[in-house]
C-alpha cells in the first residue's frame, strides 16, 4: 500500500481539497474556501497546512468568528446546499463564538464544516490557555457546546480518526435528509502529529447530491386526497428550493390550478406574479394565503418544517376537515403535526404526482377565489409600499423605495426583528434566488455577513442588506471584510432608534414600553449614534438620508459605487403593516397589577381555543 507522511492537518486539508460534487453539468470543489481566525489552537497546525494548499483551498482572514460562519452558511443556503465552506478557530472564546452560527445551520438544514482548535489530546500541558474545565469529567472541552448543534460531531484525538471521521462529515454535509453542520473538534497537539496516510485517501472524489426517491404508494395516496379536494393549498418551503424544484411547482400549480403560499424559506419557489401564487403565509402573511389557508381542506407542505411562524402557532389551518400532507426528504419533518407523510425530493415528488393526476384540476371556484384575494393583496400592498414625503418613514415604505431602485436580478438579504416580517409579507421575489432572509432561527447580526457569503455565491449579482440599527450593532465587523475581499454589498440601515419590533411586541401583550427603544431604557446618556460615519470608518462609502426619496437618488449612488455601500435612514419604530397576518402564540403572564396586561391575557385565552394540539 503506497503511504503520504503528513502531519494531521496536512492531511485533513488535502482530503478536503479533494472534495468535488457536480454542478450545472461541471465538477468543482466542494468547499469553496476557509474562514479561518488564527490563534495558538490553529495556527501552527491548521494554519501550517492551509498555507500551503492556498491555490486549492483559499483561506479568507475574517473579523469575528461568529460573522464568518455566517457567511459560510449564507454562501451554502445561495448555493442551494450544493457547495459549502469551512470555519476554522482557535481553541476558547474563537470556538464558542461560532456555536450561534452552528445553531443557525442546524434550524436551516445548512452545510457548514466548523474545526475549532481543542485542548492537547496528551494533556501535557493540561489545561492550556482558554481551556474550559469540567469538574467531574476531564474529557469534556467547551467544544462540547457544538454537540446539540451539529448534525455529526466528532472529537479528532488521533491522527488516523480522520480516516473515518472525515467521510462521515462530507456524508452528512451533502445528504438531503441529515444536512446541516458538521464539528471536527481539532486537538492541537494532533493537528502537528505525522501519520502514513494511504495515498488512496486523497483521490479525487465526486459526491453525488442524492434526490430521494418517493415511495409510489405514497405518492397514489396524495394523488387521492387531491381529486377529493374541493378547496387544496400547497405551502411550499425551502425545500422545494433546496431540490431545484421551483419549475416543477410552477408547472404542477399552472396545470392544476391548486394555489401556492410560500414560508420564508420558499419564498421565491414561485415568481411574486405566477397566477397561482398567494404570497407569503403565516404570522407574516398575506391575506390572500391565509384567508385560503383558514378555507382549505386539504394542505400540502411541500419541504416545509411547518414552525409556529407558518402555522399561525398551529391555529391558522381551521377548517375541521382539514388534512394534512406533509412532503419532504427528511422522515422526521414529514410526519410532524400528525400529516400523512410523503418521503422524498419535492421535484420528485412532483414530477410523479403530475403523471399520477394527468389532466386533474381543482374546482375553478376555488382557484378563481385565490385570484381575486391575490389581487386585492397586491392593491394593499402596493398603498403601504407607495413613496412618502414622511421624515421617518415606515419600514414597508423603505422596502418599496428599495424594491423599485433594484433590477430583477438583485438579491435582498435579512434575519431578524420587523423587517423580516415586511419583506416576507411586501417584497416581490422577480427571479430565483433573489430573496435571502435568515428566519428559521431568527438571528440578529447575521444580515451583513450573510450578505457577505451571498455576494461570494452570486458575485455578477446586486446583493442588499436591509439591517435594523438593534442589528448592524451586534455584528457589523464584515463590512471591513468586504472591503478587503471587493465583495462589493449595498447596506440599507434602518434606525428606529432601538428594538422597534419587540417594542411592539411588548405593548401588543400589555406590558409598559421598557428597554426595547433607547428612550425607554434607563440609560441617562442616549446616543446619537453616526452610522453612516461608523460604516466609513469600516472603509465603507456611505451617507445618511432623510425620507424615501432622497433614498431613491442614494440607492442610485450606491449602485454605481465600487465598494460597499452604507445607507442610513432614519424610519418610524411604531408602525408595521396591518394587512394580512396571522395570529402567534406569546404566553401573556396570568397575574399581573396592569390592567393592560389582563386585558392581553384575556384576548390570549380566547385565541388559544383555536389552536390543534391534537395532531
Amino acid at each position: 500500500m503506497t503511504t503520504i507522511r503528513l502531519t494531521a492537518a496536512q492531511a485533513m486539508v488535502r482530503y478536503l481539497g479533494a472534495q468535488q460534487v457536480e454542478l450545472n453539468g461541471a465538477e468543482v470543489a466542494f468547499f469553496a474556501g476557509v474562514w479561518a481566525i488564527f490563534g495558538h489552537g490553529n495556527v501552527a497546525g491548521l494554519g501550517e497546512a492551509l498555507y500551503a494548499a492556498r491555490d486549492v483551498l483559499p483561506t479568507w482572514r475574517a473579523h469575528n468568528e461568529q460573522a464568518m460562519a455566517h457567511a459560510a452558511v449564507a454562501y451554502a443556503k445561495q448555493m442551494r446546499r450544493r457547495r459549502a465552506m469551512v470555519c476554522t478557530t482557535s481553541i476558547g472564546p474563537g470556538a464558542t463564538n461560532m456555536v450561534t452560527a452552528a445553531a443557525l445551520a442546524h434550524v436551516n438544514r445548512l452545510p457548514v464544516l466548523l474545526i475549532p482548535g481543542d485542548v492537547f489530546a496528551g494533556r501535557r500541558p493540561d489545561p492550556v490557555l482558554q481551556q474550559v474545565e469540567d469538574f467531574a469529567d476531564g474529557t469534556l472541552s467547551a467544544n462540547d457546546c457544538f454537540r446539540p448543534v451539529s448534525r455529526y460531531f466528532d472529537r479528532i484525538v488521533r491522527p488516523e480518526q480522520l480516516l473515518a471521521a472525515l467521510p462521515r462529515a462530507m456524508a452528512a454535509l451533502t445528504d438531503p435528509a441529515s444536512c446541516g453542520p458538521v464539528t471536527l473538534a481539532f486537538c492541537q497537539d494532533v493537528q502537528a502529529e505525522a501519520f502514513d496516510w494511504p495515498a488512496v485517501f486523497f483521490r479525487h472524489r465526486v459526491w453525488p447530491i442524492r434526490r430521494q426517491p418517493v415511495d409510489p404508494a405514497e405518492v397514489a395516496v396524495l394523488a387521492d386526497r387531491l381529486r377529493a379536494a374541493q378547496a387544496p393549498l400547497i405551502v411550499a418551503g425551502g425545500g422545494v428550493l433546496y431540490a431545484g424544484a421551483q419549475a416543477a411547482l410552477a408547472d404542477f400549480a399552472r396545470r392544476s390550478g391548486v394555489p401556492v403560499a410560500e414560508t420564508q424559506g420558499g419564498k421565491g419557489a414561485l415568481a411574486w406574479d405566477h397566477p397561482a401564487a398567494l404570497g407569503a403565509i403565516g404570522v407574516t402573511g398575506s391575506s390572500a394565503a391565509n384567508a385560503a389557508a383558514a378555507r382549505a381542506d386539504l394542505v400540502i407542505g411541500i419541504g416545509t418544517r411547518l414552525q409556529d411562524f407558518t402555522t399561525g402557532s398551529r391555529a391558522l389551518f381551521a377548517n375541521p376537515a382539514r388534512g394534512l400532507v406533509q412532503v419532504n426528504v427528511a422522515a422526521f419533518d414529514a410526519h410532524k403535526h400528525g400529516a400523512e407523510p410523503v418521503v422524498g425530493d419535492a421535484g420528485a415528488v412532483l414530477e410523479a404526482l403530475s403523471a399520477a393526476l394527468g389532466d386533474w384540476r381543482a374546482p375553478a371556484a376555488w382557484t378563481a377565489k385565490g385570484t381575486v384575494a391575490m389581487a386585492e393583496w397586491n392593491t394593499a400592498a402596493d398603498a403601504v409600499m407607495a413613496p412618502s414625503n414622511v421624515e421617518r418613514p415606515s419600514d414597508a415604505q423603505v422596502i418599496g423605495a428599495v424594491q423599485r431602485a433594484l433590477d430583477e436580478d438583485a438579491v435582498v438579504v435579512c434575519a431578524a426583528g420587523g423587517l423580516p416580517g415586511e419583506l416576507h409579507k411586501l417584497w416581490r421575489t422577480r427571479r430565483g434566488g433573489g430573496y435571502h432572509v435568515e428566519y428559521g432561527y431568527s438571528c440578529m447580526g447575521y444580515e451583513i455577513a450573510g450578505g457577505l457569503g451571498v455576494k461570494l455565491a452570486a458575485p455578477g449579482r446586486e446583493v442588499v442588506v436591509m439591517v435594523g440599527d438593534g442589528s448592524y450593532l451586534m455584528l457589523n465587523s464584515e463590512i471591513a471584510t468586504s472591503v478587503m475581499m471587493g465583495a462589493k454589498l449595498v447596506i440599507v440601515v434602518l434606525d428606529n432608534r432601538g428594538f422597534g419590533c419587540i417594542d411592539r411586541l411588548q405593548r401588543a401583550t400589555g406590558g409598559a414600553p421598557f428597554n426595547n427603544l433607547l428612550a425607554d431604557t434607563v440609560h441617562e446618556t442616549l446616543p446619537d449614534i453616526d452610522f453612516a460615519a461608523h460604516a466609513a470608518s469600516l472603509g465603507a462609502r456611505s451617507e445618511k438620508v432623510v425620507g424615501v426619496a432622497a433614498l431613491e437618488a442614494a440607492l442610485a449612488r450606491a449602485r454605481a459605487s465600487e465598494r460597499t455601500y452604507v445607507i442610513v435612514i432614519d424610519t418610524d419604530p411604531a408602525i408595521a403593516t396591518q394587512a394580512g397576518g396571522a395570529w402567534w402564540d406569546v404566553a401573556v403572564p396570568e397575574v399581573s397589577s396592569r390592567e393592560e396586561v389582563r386585558a392581553a391575557r384575556a384576548a390570549y385565552e380566547a385565541r388559544l381555543i383555536d389552536q390543534r394540539t391534537g395532531d
